[in-house]
Order: C-alpha cells, then sequence, then structure tokens
C-alpha cells in the first residue's frame, strides 16, 4: 500500500543516501522479492526514502543487529509504517523494557519447548492429514490447502477460538499486514478490538486453559490488565497468530519446488531438516518493522534526530554477504553461528512464537518430503505475491507426478 506521495527530504538527510523505495512495491517483487530487496545492498547501509511518510532503511545486517537489540534510541512505540494515528496500540510489542518485559512474561508460558510439545504432536498428525488427502491428486494450491490450515489450526487451539470465525479473522489480518489503502489497517484493527470485546467477557466469566484466558486473568504490579489494553493485547495476538508462519511455509515450498537438487538433499539426508528449517527462515524471514528515534543520534556515520522513522527488514539481515557467505544459496550445513539470523527479531522483543513456528517448519519439511519428494511449481499458473509489513506468497500451484508418491 502505498499512495504515490513523496515526503519532503528533511534537512538532515543528505541528498546521496536518498533512495526512492517503497517497501510495499519493491521493483522486481511481483517476481523475487528476495532478489527485489538485495538491490539495496548495492547502496549505502543506510537510506532514506520518501515513500510512506519518510524514513529511513538500515539495509546491513550489523546495523540491524544492532538496532533490534537497542530500545534506546531506536523505541518499539510505533512499529508500522506508514502509520494512521487512529490506529490502536499493539501490545506488547509497541512497549519498550522494562514495561515490556512485564507484560511479556504473560506470553511466555505458553511458548516454552514443554508448553508445545502437545501442539507438536497434533500439528504432525493434521500435517499428515492435510498431505494425504490431496498428494493422489497431483496438484494443490499450497496456500489455501496447506499453509494457511496447518499454522493457523493449531493457533487457533491455543487461543480457543472457533474455526468457523476465520475467513473473517483472515480477512482482517490481510488488511493489516498489506492493507490496500491506510485506513483499511485502522478499520482492520478496530473491528479486531469489537470482536475481542465478546470474548474478553466469556473468558473473565468462564475462564479456561487457553492463550487468551491467560491473558485476561494475568496481572501487572498485582492490578488486572485494564480493558482497553487487553484488547490491544489479544488483537495483536490474533493477528500475529495467522499470518506469519504460514507466509514463512509458503516462501520454503516455493524454494524447494524450484531447486530439485536442494530439495533431494534433504529427502536423502532427513537429519538436515533441522538445519534447513533455519537457513529457510534466515533467506525467507517474511515480518519487518519500524522503530520510533526517540533522541538525536548518530549512528552509522548517519545523522537521525528525535522523532525519525526507521524500517527493519530481517530479509535485508539474512541476505547480507558481510554475515552469511554465499547468502542467496541454501546450505543445509552452514554453521550453527552464520545461522544467527533475525527473522525473530534480536534482543527482549525476539518472538515469542520462535519455538513453535520452527516446529511446524520442520514438521512440514519431514511429512511433506516423506509422502511427495518430487514437486514443481504448476507450468500453467504462476505463483502471486503480497507485500507489506509481512510479505508473503498468497497463491502456490505445485504439482507432482501421483506415482511418485509415498
Amino acid at each position: 500500500m502505498s499512495d504515490g506521495t513523496l515526503a519532503p527530504r528533511p534537512a538532515h538527510v543528505p541528498e546521496h543516501l536518498v533512495v526512492d523505495w517503497d517497501f510495499t512495491r519493491p521493483p522486481g517483487g511481483e517476481e523475487n522479492l528476495n532478489a527485489a530487496w538485495k538491490q539495496l545492498h548495492d547502496g549505502p547501509d543506510i537510506i532514506w526514502t520518501p515513500r510512506n511518510g519518510g524514513h529511513w532503511i538500515a539495509t546491513r545486517a550489523a546495523d540491524i543487529e544492532h538496532i533490534q537489540k537497542n530500545h534506546d534510541p531506536f523505541s518499539m512505540q510505533r512499529i508500522v509504517l506508514p502509520d494512521d494515528n487512529q490506529r490502536p496500540r499493539l501490545l506488547p510489542i509497541e512497549m519498550d523494557p522494562p514495561e515490556h518485559a512485564r507484560y511479556r512474561s504473560i506470553l511466555n508460558q505458553f511458548f516454552t519447548p514443554r508448553a508445545i510439545k502437545s501442539l507438536q504432536e497434533e500439528a504432525r498428525l493434521l500435517a499428515i492429514d492435510l498431505i494425504d488427502g490431496f498428494k493422489a491428486t497431483g496438484r494443490c494450491e499450497f496456500i489455501s490447502d496447506f499453509s494457511m490450515k496447518l499454522p493457523i489450526t493449531i493457533f487457533m487451539k491455543m487461543v480457543d477460538q472457533p474455526l468457523d470465525d476465520l475467513d473473517q479473522l483472515l480477512e482482517w489480518t490481510e488488511m493489516t499486514v498489506r492493507p490496500k489503502k491506510l485506513e483499511d489497517r485502522t478499520r482492520a484493527h478496530l473491528a479486531m478490538n469489537d470482536y475481542m470485546v465478546g470474548i474478553i467477557e466469556a473468558r473473565r466469566t468462564r475462564p479456561g486453559e487457553d492463550l487468551l484466558s491467560a491473558v485476561v486473568s494475568a496481572q501487572v504490579g498485582g492490578d488486572a490488565i485494564p480493558l482497553p489494553d487487553l484488547l490491544s493485547i489479544t488483537s495483536n495476538l490474533m493477528f500475529g497468530g495467522l499470518d506469519t508462519v504460514a507466509s514463512s511455509l509458503g516462501f520454503a515450498a516455493k524454494y524447494l519446488a524450484e531447486n530439485p537438487a536442494k530439495r533431494r538433499e534433504l529427502v536423502d539426508r532427513p537429519e538436515l531438516i533441522a538445519n534447513a528449517v533455519d537457513e529457510l527462515l534466515r533467506m525467507f524471514a517474511p515480518s519487518s518493522t519500524a522503530r520510533v528515534i526517540i533522541r538525536d543520534i548518530e549512528h552509522g556515520g548517519v545523522s537521525f534526530k528525535a522523532g525519525d522513522r526507521i524500517y527493519i527488514r530481517p530479509l535485508l539481515h539474512g541476505m547480507d554477504e558481510r554475515k552469511f557467505p554465499d547468502p542467496m544459496e541454501a546450505d543445509w550445513e552452514r554453521p550453527a553461528l552464520e545461522r544467527n539470523y533475525a527473522a525473530f527479531g534480536n534482543g527482549p522483543h525476539r518472538c515469542p512464537g520462535a519455538t513453535l513456528a520452527r516446529s511446524e517448519m520442520r514438521i512440514f519439511l519431514e511429512e511433506w518430503l516423506a509422502r511427495i519428494p518430487d514437486f514443481t511449481l504448476a507450468p500453467d499458473d504462476r505463483p502471486t505475491f503480497g507485500a507489506g509489513m509481512v510479505n508473503a506468497v498468497l497463491r502456490l500451484p505445485l504439482v507432482w507426478d501421483p506415482a511418485s508418491v509415498r
């Protein structure tokens, strides 16, 4: 989403750092989002674009890591671009430490390895059931037939919400992460808040063992969380749980469909799949966030002013050859230190669902490759992509020889 308006260049922004770059429409992104973003590594390490209200972009891994780990001065208080002052605040992600930690601890208990063990078992059974349902047909539309079903079904179980509500929830999520116009995002946030009001009241009356019940029942500093903050936390949970993992699965499946030799390595050596999960997340990190710079600073040879916005795209971190040798190539045996990627964030705001997301990616690779080891993109139906705060493969038609399935 971009209305085409160009913000004026602030006086403190040198002309040589200005690049006309719209993260919702990266040039060439309709064909290859990675290659599109990689173009920024041909220019300055930090650039300023007049698009989407005017903001900085950190293009290199070292700067991205530094910014993600240092909330002062790179505050998380507003993480969306372009922004609308009418949009409700997203908690706890739009909080800085120490306030952030008090709210984040409510969520952490649901994402420990022990807590998600039973979810992993359910995810594996669901993955097998989904694949067995279409493998004999020789084709599927991966996004609607698999990647939108596996992680989202598991997430809806975590929050104990009926799948009957899913179509509406997914519509609001799409409007939030890839809006067609600015007001769509605010409208979706307000609609989600309205949806959550009744759920919060029901959980107060009849609390369960689910994630939403834990948030509603929680106290911070000995006090119950006020309704506006409850709406913000629960709405943010819903938006986050309904998109990012599905997007990651789509990019992974597309890569394997287009790279048979790399796919065959995993079929022949399944012990590499755990490493492959991290490598695929490094290469195709879908999410992004922005920061508000809260005081005048100098960093990386650039002068920033209080109130400036800076955009962080972890995809750029994963494609930086200064950190990862041959970053555009998957290496299933890349050393562990080189897999120190930024897809889930670095520092205190690292995504609490990272362990579950990695598990779901691993389960997909293990169960899919064991049943459909050879597959390609459908020659008569091109994939489509969505770009925004979260990149996504929107459609991914895959085909295979039904006689080759197991």
